[in-house]
Formats: C-alpha cells, sequence, structure tokens
C-alpha cells in the first residue's frame, strides 16, 4: 500500500482578490468630499471634476455672496458618500462602486 503525501498548500496559488477601496473612499470623502477626491480614487474623474470646480467656483464667488450658497453643496456631498461607502459591506461596495460604476451615491 503506497502512501500518499498531504496536498501542499504552499505551492497552490490563492485566488487573487480585487483591489477594494470602501475604506479609503469612505474617509477621504468624509474629510476631503469637497475636493472631491474620493470620486478620483474611484476612477470616477469627471465627476471629481465636477465637485472640485464647484469649489472652486465657490470660493471664488464667495465675496459676491453667491458663494456662500455654494460653498456648503461639495462638502455635503462628500459627507453623504462617505457615510454611504463606510456603511457598505465589501461586497456590496465592490459591486456597486467599482463592477457597476455608480457615479453618485
Amino acid at each position: 500500500m503506497e502512501v500518499i503525501p498531504p496536498k501542499e498548500d504552499w505551492n497552490n496559488p490563492q485566488p487573487v482578490r480585487p483591489e477594494n477601496k470602501r475604506v479609503v473612499s469612505g474617509i477621504l470623502a468624509i474629510i476631503f468630499g469637497s475636493l472631491g477626491v474620493h470620486k478620483f480614487i474611484l476612477g470616477y474623474n469627471n465627476e471629481g471634476l465636477i465637485l472640485l470646480g464647484i469649489s472652486i467656483l465657490s470660493y471664488l464667488t464667495f465675496c459676491f455672496l453667491i458663494g456662500i450658497f455654494l460653498v456648503w453643496i461639495p462638502p455635503i456631498i462628500g459627507l453623504i458618500e462617505g457615510i454611504i461607502y463606510l456603511t457598505k459591506t465589501d461586497e456590496e461596495f465592490y459591486n456597486m462602486y467599482q463592477v457597476n460604476k455608480k457615479p453618485w451615491f
């Protein structure tokens, strides 16, 4: 009777898990949400430029009282998106924002 040695697991590569950016995006959305940094990390360059543009426009027009109303919009969007990102599971976040590319909320 021949003894078969146990299969060695170190020689078999583990399946590669895709990179999940949930925590990084969520924290950056809460801290730097008005600059759209979290959008750039997820690959949403157009949406990131929109948030950055609104922020710059609101700071430039702040002295004309128009910017007072605009300056609150990007940070609130970032705060809401950061909370949404951090409350989702890794699988939900990956499927929704990295596979299906849902750009807003």
